[in-house]
């Protein structure tokens, strides 16, 4: 049972005397019985006894010992058991002195669907676990992936619309007419030609653009050959494109799964960079910035880094990993990692020949990033320096909050609330709130309900308090924050209004400082108006953001939801099959019983629910 003792008073001594030798995991827990730290072990009691040693912890492991309250174990068969089971709880713990892979979002692919005559390449931002495709990536941002696709539809022609959209089509769109598309849905082109084309597009994904080079260079004698010059002029053409993608390559396109990871790390802050390659290619690089709570070695932030990337995600693991420094325990992280992907992983940090170019890559762009996140750390700081100063404030303020209304004349209003630190938007603090039982159009209602909720919460303990915050709308919005304050007793937060000016141009805003007789105008060149700038106008797009995805999700549902015996399944089946519910509302009852799942009788009831 978990001690209910203060961190002062745990007997880290008749502790220790009950702990085991066998691997495992160990949880230390702070007074209130929250989770500090998640760590694992080849022998529980050796590890958790150098905790409390006399000497030889930093401060920030002194700080940790001193918080804790109780440390639960789990012992496991293996190391390599301990360490997944170290990664599962680090994921659903999110401790606050473990090294956090903060970016949960799954990698895009490039999907290639096997189920239609002329299928297109599109953009996932996940693998789906039912096999109807084939899959290329993980590339490290969506703009690499749709940078690929407009090579390939440039390239290659190859299509990008929906299937829907496809099987609708009369006659070609506007991508045949600039050279972007073949036109398949009229049958410009065979499904043989259109294959063709395909497989080349596929095999350059793959890194094989040598060979379609070699394979179109075939062709295009051949069609001179046979004094067809229009096609070998465009075989030529084709060609040219593709020497220039093949020269754009920075990296020896050798063969070859990897990922590259590399640290950089100055003071003041750390880097991880990982680079993606894929078939030999170049993928892009992606990078994080992990608190490092412990102030551990490079090594072991990586190790750890690398360990929950793979083990405490659901990841593709490439068949090797490169690392920029040696990691401690590289062996049972090798094992782990073999024993998930279930084929040997291969893990190395001294390499040779592409792979050491690789490798230096990832150094380089590890080096890049951090150099720019401390220049924008040092750039904020300043700001925040200046708001301080511009409002007669005594200390620097360290959190800032600034809402936001948007809607579309009065539909599907919603509020944002971001929040700015000094090291830049807190975006997992952001909140949206969706507004409901007010007269349509009315901001001042909207953002009254907005600061209502949000400031009942903070009033509470439910959230952390601003130092300033900031309301985008002037006079009268200011009012209304001030009103809300009052009615729930707050009095140590400083409002400040933001008007626009006149011609609502950046740089001609006028502040209002608590109350709208205290005004301050900003020179256009103010870091500090900048940072309101900035708060502004993230508020404003995570706003509009929200907006659109309610309003478009009431769009495409609020009608059919209401229709008995049409589900979630049926809708989706409705909406894919018209293209939206603009050609749902346009079906007669012989098109509507056409889709899969919907009977005739059913039919006639969504047309006389949809028309009356």
């Amino acid at each position: 049972m978990r001690s209910t003792d203060t961190a002062v008073s745990f007997d880290a001594r008749e502790f220790l005397k009950t702990v085991t030798e066998s691997p495992g995991v160990y949880r230390m827990f702070d007074e209130s019985g929250n989770v500090l730290y998640v760590g694992k072990a080849r022998r529980l009691r050796q590890r958790l006894s150098s905790y409390f040693r006399n000497s030889g912890l930093n401060a920030r492991t002194q700080a940790l010992v001193g918080r804790i309250a109780d440390i639960q174990v789990t012992v496991t068969r293996s190391e390599t058991e301990a360490l997944l089971l170290e990664q599962t709880l680090i994921k659903s713990l999110r401790p606050p002195y473990n090294i956090l892979l903060r970016d949960d979002k799954s990698y895009p692919y490039v999907f290639l669907s096997d189920r239609h005559p002329y299928p297109a390449l599109e953009f996932r931002r996940s693998r789906q676990k039912r096999e109807d495709g084939r899959y290329f990536g993980p590339f490290t941002s969506s703009g690499a992936v749709r940078e690929s696709l407009a090579l390939m539809q440039k390239i290659f022609r190859i299509r990008n619309c929906e299937d829907t959209v496809f099987a609708h089509r009369t006659r070609p769109c506007l991508q045949y007419q600039i050279n972007r598309c073949s036109a398949p849905c009229v049958d410009y082109i065979g499904q043989e030609a259109y294959r063709r084309d395909l497989e080349h597009a596929v095999m350059c994904l793959e890194g094989k653009s040598d060979q379609v080079t070699e394979q179109l260079n075939q062709e295009m004698e051949e069609a001179s050959q046979a004094l067809d010059f229009e096609q070998a002029a465009f075989l030529r053409d084709r060609i040219q494109q593709l020497r220039r993608l093949q020269t754009s390559q920075s990296v020896d396109t050798r063969g070859g799964d990897a990922d590259v990871f590399a640290l950089a790390e100055r003071p003041g802050g750390l880097c991880i960079s990982l680079l993606s390659i894929r078939q030999g290619r170049v993928l892009g690089s992606r990078h994080h910035a992990p608190d490092n709570e412990l102030d551990l070695p490079a090594a072991a932030v990586l190790g750890e880094f690398v360990s929950q990337y793979y083990l405490g995600q659901e990841r593709e693991i490439p068949e090797e990993i490169l690392t920029s420094h040696a990691l401690d325990d590289s062996e049972l992280l090798r094992a782990a990692l073999s024993e998930k992907a279930g084929r040997r992983i291969r893990l190395a940090h001294q390499v040779r020949g592409h792979r050491a170019q690789w490798l230096e890559l990832a150094r380089t762009n590890a080096e890049q990033q951090l150099a720019t996140q401390l220049a924008g750390r040092q750039q904020l700081s300043n700001r925040f320096s200046q708001l301080r100063d511009a409002l007669g404030l005594d200390e620097t303020p360290s959190r800032l909050e600034c809402f936001d209304i948007s809607h579309s004349q009065g539909e599907a209003t919603v509020a944002s609330c971001v929040v700015f630190d000094q090291d830049g938007p807190v975006k997992s603090d952001y909140r949206r709130f969706n507004i409901e039982n007010i007269t349509a159009g009315d901001d001042y209602a909207a953002m009254q309900q907005a600061l209502t909720r949000r400031y009942r919460r903070i009033r509470n303990g439910e959230a952390k308090r601003p130092d300033v915050l900031v309301i985008d709308g002037g006079k009268g919005q200011l009012n209304m924050a001030r009103e809300v304050f009052e009615a729930q007793g707050i009095h140590d937060i400083m409002l400040l209004g933001v008007a626009k000016g006149t011609t609502r141009k950046p740089g001609l805003e006028t502040l209002y400082v608590d109350t709208i007789d205290r005004s301050l105008s900003l020179e256009g060149s103010s870091p500090a108006l900048h940072l309101i700038q900035h708060i502004r106008d993230e508020a404003h797009r995570f706003a509009i953001t929200g907006h659109r995805q309610r309003r478009d999700k009431q769009r495409r549902t609020s009608t059919l939801q209401d229709i008995a015996g049409v589900g979630p399944k049926r809708r989706r089946e409705l909406l894919r099959f018209f293209g939206g519910l603009q050609g749902v509302r346009n079906a007669s009852r012989d098109d509507l019983a056409r889709v899969p799942g919907i009977s005739s009788q059913l039919a006639g009831q969504i047309h006389q629910a949809l028309h009356g």
